[in-house]
């Protein structure tokens, strides 16, 4: 058996309505060990409604949804396999951070100096006995995260970690993602947030209306829709597009020192000037944001848009 199927979620053809509403509409994907997946979509797109299928807080109308090959609901100690992280205000408010914890590891027979040590890793030890409703979304959210990390767990799930954080929390949580996945855990983030995804995943399941639009590497994605452009800049524009459009390349001028080059990959745009002993000062693929890339690929899955504002709307 493959030893990483324990750190696996496999997600195969979801089903799932809430009365006409279809929520899911074939859902399948994986996330794998050794790696941050971002699970991404427009809203209504059935993110939440996967998560919770995956937990067995829903049931499924048809499909399935396994964490290292099992349904959830037949895990013993489930915190031991996936931790997870829905809603950061799913909390006794009258409890301590460190009661919280303690009541959660009790559960899982987990010992009590794990609550410790994920109190200090979530950055929580000095808020540990401060009772929880008196605490802000961002330490909400790392309480959630500590729950998350509770049982060691070789699965975890996140939906919006970034939620409330300042800008050290971010970078916390960047940093927190990256390890996980370095120590060989799989780790599924769902976000909004396509900044931090382009900083911290390494696969990209993008979904709209229910299914999965695109499963991929994020690298593949910027490069897709980069369009392969490259630009030049050089003192000799029009010796520089002969040369390129000799060896195959597209080439439109866009100032007098710069050139838009596409049908050839940059270190062969660099090759084609040296051979043809053109000087140049710069050669840059022109990369996409996330974001840009992902809006493409969703324009046409977005289900709840706002009317665009009109000209002078403050």
């Amino acid at each position: 058996m493959n030893p990483d199927i324990g750190k696996t979620i496999e997600v195969v053809g979801l089903h799932k309505q809430f009365g006409r509403q279809v929520a899911l509409d074939g859902m399948t994907f994986t996330v794998r060990a050794g790696r941050v997946t971002g699970f991404v979509g427009p809203n209504g797109a059935g993110k939440s409604t996967t998560m919770r299928v995956i937990l067995g807080l829903d049931a499924a109308d048809a499909g399935s949804a396994l964490v290292g090959g099992r349904p959830y609901r037949t895990l013993r100690e489930p915190l031991r396999h996936l931790g997870a992280l829905l809603d950061a205000s799913a909390l006794q408010p009258g409890r301590t951070a460190r009661g919280h914890l303690l009541w959660l590891a009790r559960s899982q027979g987990i010992p009590a100096r794990r609550v410790d040590e994920v109190i200090e890793q979530a950055g929580l030890s000095r808020a540990a006995r401060r009772t929880a409703g008196g605490f802000s979304l961002g330490m909400r959210q790392r309480l959630g995260i500590a729950a998350a990390l509770l049982g060691d767990p070789p699965v975890l799930m996140l939906d919006e970690p970034f939620n409330g954080l300042d800008p050290d929390g971010i970078a916390w949580m960047r940093g927190l993602l990256g390890t996980l996945a370095s120590e060989g855990r799989a780790v599924l983030v769902s976000t909004h947030l396509m900044a931090e995804l382009e900083d911290t995943a390494d696969h990209l399941v993008v979904v709209g209306r229910g299914k999965v639009v695109a499963d991929t590497t994020v690298r593949d994605l910027l490069a897709t829709h980069s369009h392969g452009r490259i630009t030049v800049r050089t003192s000799a524009a029009a010796r520089a597009a002969t040369v390129l459009r000799r060896a195959g390349a597209t080439v439109a001028a866009t100032d007098h020192d710069t050139l838009a080059v596409s049908g050839l990959a940059d270190e062969q745009v660099v090759a084609a000037l040296g051979a043809g002993a053109v000087p140049f000062s710069a050669v840059s693929a022109d990369r996409t944001t996330l974001e840009h890339a992902y809006r493409e690929l969703t324009r046409d899955t977005v289900e709840y848009r706002g009317a665009p504002a009109e000209d002078g709307a403050r």
